[in-house]
């Protein structure tokens, strides 16, 4: 009997071990998630944010792979970080799905746990991130919309099963999704300040202060940098016949056709009035010269339809300009002042040649595209 109760006592005090190992790993998860979710809400910008999805997520939840995937079908989003100089293809795990979701994606409003499926999981966990074998996808919902998803991977194939309770990580998720929405509300008054509030494309401010920033990239990586300057034409005119509001409308629809044929990577600005500023990121001068001519087409072919009913024919002026091989020691300043200036002489001479027409800084002798007049 004294050997039963030895063994007994014995194997008591290994499972109250156990049981205090158990209780202090769980204490210790607890403290991590406390410490993430502190420095989650304390994220100010979105590059914080994302940081501590990334990084302290992982290490909080002992995972292999995070992902954070945002609904962005017009690519505001995107734009928004762009115009921020946030490059998002630093961060593989940040996704933008851009397609709105479908009625069974929207109808999702729970946690998803169990193996990992490419067929249905491929989107969430693309080629450039480590494949887990079982997930948990959390959709982050604000006000009752989807608007992404948190998956979370890992390469044990028993970590998260189909049989899990999910409300402590729906919990999780719901932190997240304020979080995100916040994080990109504070992002989207950042960059009003620098939006041009008409045509919502940057104003003269965000493009000065970027022209700068590429000038000061175009001498540390000799890519080229080409500036375009547009000009309406005849815009007095169109305000004259149609109203302001129509003038408005024309400046609008212009702006629209401009960055159509933009990359994300560029920037377009409203310098005042009818004029407008792009930067072509390594661009060289020809390819600048084709993009202002893309430019040039879209406005000119195509009639613009204003809400009176009323339609007008509108043409643009435009003037190109490219820096290379810039010597890191000049100031980017006077630089930057010479490269505009000089995209400037170009649409001037655009404009004496008759308008409607691109003209190229490095030989405004000739004219490089001309419309019939």
């Amino acid at each position: 009997m004294s050997n039963q109760l030895v063994d007994e006592n014995t194997q008591l005090r290994r499972q109250l071990s156990e049981l205090l190992e158990h209780a202090r790993r769980n204490q210790d998860i607890m403290q991590r998630y406390q410490a993430f979710d502190l420095k989650f809400i304390g994220a100010n910008s979105f590059q914080e944010l994302i940081d501590s999805v990334f990084d302290t997520l992982t290490e909080a939840s002992e995972l292999d792979v995070v992902t954070l995937a945002l609904i962005d079908p017009e690519a505001e989003i995107r734009r928004i970080l762009t115009d921020l100089r946030i490059d998002v293809s630093d961060y593989p795990n940040l996704i933008f799905i851009e397609q709105s979701p479908n009625a069974a994606q929207t109808a999702m409003h729970r946690a998803q746990l169990g193996a990992y499926r490419s067929t249905q999981h491929m989107h969430l966990f693309p080629e450039s991130v480590l494949k887990p074998a079982s997930v948990t996808v959390l959709p982050l919902i604000r006000r009752n919309q989807l608007i992404g998803w948190l998956s979370l991977g890992s390469l044990d194939p028993q970590r998260f099963t189909t049989n899990m309770a999910s409300d402590f990580l729906q919990h999780r998720a719901s932190i997240v999704a304020i979080c995100v929405e916040n994080v990109i509300n504070n992002e989207r008054l950042q960059h009003i300040g620098l939006t041009d509030p008409l045509t919502g494309v940057n104003n003269r401010r965000y493009v000065e202060k970027r022209l700068l920033e590429e000038v000061g990239r175009t001498q540390r990586h000799a890519y080229p940098l080409s500036c375009l300057y547009i000009d309406l034409d005849h815009f007095k005119q169109v305000n004259d016949r149609y109203g302001h509001q129509g003038g408005d409308e024309v400046l609008k629809e212009v702006a629209g056709r401009i960055t159509a044929e933009l990359r994300l990577s560029d920037a377009l600005g409203r310098f005042g009035g009818e004029e407008f500023v792009v930067l072509l990121i390594d661009a060289p001068h020809d390819a600048a010269l084709a993009v202002a001519e893309r430019i040039r087409l879209s406005v000119n072919n195509t009639p613009l339809h204003l809400s009176s009913g009323e339609s007008l024919h509108a043409t643009v002026s435009i003037g190109v300009a490219t820096a290379h091989n810039l010597s890191r020691k000049d100031p980017a300043a006077p630089i930057a002042q010479q490269l505009l200036a000089s995209a400037d002489v170009a649409l001037y001479r655009a404009k004496k040649e008759g308008r409607n027409c691109v003209i190229s800084a490095e030989n405004t002798e000739s004219r490089v595209a001309t419309a019939a007049k």
